[in-house]
């Protein structure tokens, strides 16, 4: 392998039901930083069936080439056709970096792309950052629990490759008027051994707000004390129009589901308001919120590190607090809804 051959930024837009996943434009926004660094280009891979507005979707958001494998056969995701169809991208195309959203998908096209090209593969990041004196993808991860980050480099081979962890890296505003080439790809697929085929496609109607997606969330940490406690937070969290969410120490004490956790070994969210209830602060805790737009915290311990973090602190009893700020809060839209 010639590392000197391989140049530029790529980046898989996944896209689910023909519309593109948050990740996909993050992915793009960080691209855009990394290959400046690189003095290189962006290029998204865009799988799927009647993909040519979203292609342009891409372009608007940083991307300044699209490959588009457009084909029926592509309109659901299979492992084996979409690994088929990425590889041969890569095996042209010789970007010295390929990111991949970290999701449901991306964990299991991500191994699987890596091994077929042959290359490494750093999973779950929360940063990527060019060195700049050998100009290599330092792809840092949380390692052994959350207890400290991992930063990995792939020195021999290429692409360098990454998941990314979805709500962690940001993506650029939409540019209608940005310019950038879309090429179709163009060689057939080729059904081998590991097709598998899609009888029927069952979905579940889910009630709750993914909490990557809510603008307001109300997070419990190990102070609540006990399980039936969040229903405090679910209180308040109604009269705001919020979502709750919890820490690492209630969703091991088993109080909270594992997919309202926020955190390195849970979720990274970017809430315009967090309210952080009875969270003491771990570090491990701070990087999946702290770049919340507002962040109140409610403690009893004046010296919780979550205060450090808070852009408003209340030092004093969530039990008490808590019910208040709810009352408080349908109280004003009572009387605003009145007049």
């Amino acid at each position: 392998m010639n590392l000197q051959d391989y140049k530029g930024v790529m980046t898989f837009a996944e896209q689910v039901e023909g519309k593109l996943t948050n990740v996909s434009l993050e992915l793009l926004g960080k691209g855009q930083e990394l290959a400046k660094d690189l003095n290189t280009n962006v290029t998204a891979v865009l799988i799927g069936e009647n993909m040519a507005e979203l292609a342009q979707t891409l372009v608007e958001y940083g991307a300044d080439r699209v490959i588009v494998a457009d084909d029926p056969e592509l309109k659901y995701y299979r492992t084996e056709p979409y690994t088929q169809v990425l590889a041969n991208v890569i095996n042209e195309y010789k970007p010295e970096a390929m990111l991949v959203g970290a999701t449901a998908i991306g964990r299991d096209l991500g191994p699987r792309l890596a091994g077929r090209i042959h290359t490494g593969l750093t999973a779950d990041c929360t940063k990527l950052e060019i060195d700049q004196e050998n100009k290599e993808l330092r792809m840092t991860r949380p390692a052994f629990g959350g207890n400290l980050m991992a930063t990995i480099l792939c020195s021999n081979f290429r692409p360098q490759m990454a998941t990314v962890r979805p709500g962690v890296m940001v993506k650029q505003l939409r540019d209608k008027t940005r310019k950038g080439e879309i090429i179709p790809y163009g060689k057939p697929i080729e059904k081998n051994k590991c097709f598998v085929e899609i009888e029927d496609v069952v979905k579940e109607v889910k009630e709750k707000v993914d909490i990557q997606d809510a603008k307001i969330l109300v997070s419990g940490g190990r102070g609540l004390g006990a399980p039936e406690n969040f229903k405090l937070l679910e209180e308040l969290a109604a009269a705001i129009g919020g979502e709750v969410s919890s820490s690492r120490a209630a969703v091991d004490a088993g109080w909270a589901p594992k997919d309202i956790q926020v955190g390195q070994t849970g979720k990274t969210v970017r809430p315009t308001l967090y309210i952080a209830c009875g969270i003491s602060g771990a570090i491990q805790h701070l990087a999946g919120m702290e770049e919340s737009d507002y962040i109140i915290a409610i403690n009893k311990d004046p010296d919780a590190p979550i205060f450090n973090v808070a852009d408003v602190g209340i030092v004093g009893d969530l039990f008490q607090i808590v019910p208040k700020l709810a009352e408080k809060i349908k109280e004003d839209r009572a009387k605003s809804a009145a007049q």
